[in-house]
């Protein structure tokens, strides 16, 4: 920019700094009430297209990855070294879209409404959903939800008394112990 003279530059800098806090506004302004309405959308919409991209993307954008990943792992966690991390997010949110598409023909979603919100303990705060199938047979989902920077993300979903950490931990943990306690066996099966 050394062409341009200083009040375009700083115009230029100003608008580029006032179209982010408008952009972001609306993340800031949501509540995790309306967060999770807007997810749980996107989880119904993955659901009727069958589509294992469609809830890899849902669960690339909300999940906290992290927070399950290592809560999956459990004593394992600190086993599998910082570097194999990323591969192993990779391929839990792929083996989860791929198990979720495959199941969802046989629990087809009519809708998903948010049905209150409550404040937990630390910064988490849990949304109550009402997933209704076609059937008309409903359940609830309790959704634990933290705040990431300027926006909210998804850390525990509680379905009819079974928490998705503690099932993935032992799903992910018998595979580890049955390969010799090592994590970077479960990265390599997940990512097949």
């Amino acid at each position: 920019m050394p062409n341009m003279p200083r009040r375009s530059a700083s115009l230029s800098v100003l608008t580029a700094c006032v179209a982010f806090l408008i952009s972001a506004l609306p993340a800031l302004a949501e509540t995790p009430a309306a967060y999770m309405q807007r997810v749980a959308n996107e989880l119904v919409a993955a659901s009727r297209s069958g589509s294992a991209l469609a809830f890899a993307t849902a669960l690339r954008s909300h999940a906290d990855l992290p927070a399950i990943g290592l809560t999956a792992l459990g004593s394992y966690a600190n086993r599998l070294p910082k570097t194999d991390r990323p591969a192993y997010y990779t391929g839990m949110v792929n083996w989860i879209a791929r198990y979720a598409a495959k199941e969802a023909p046989k629990y087809p979603v009519a809708r998903a409404v948010v049905t209150g919100q409550s404040a937990g303990t630390g910064g988490v705060t849990y949304v109550d959903t009402t997933v209704t199938l076609r059937s008309g047979e409903s359940y609830d989902v309790r959704w634990t939800i933290v705040r990431r920077g300027n926006a909210y993300k998804v850390r525990e979903a509680e379905i009819l008394m079974f928490q998705m950490t503690t099932v993935l931990g032992n799903l992910f943990q018998d595979y580890i112990s049955k390969n010799q306690d090592n994590p970077k066996a479960l990265v390599a099966a997940l990512n097949q």
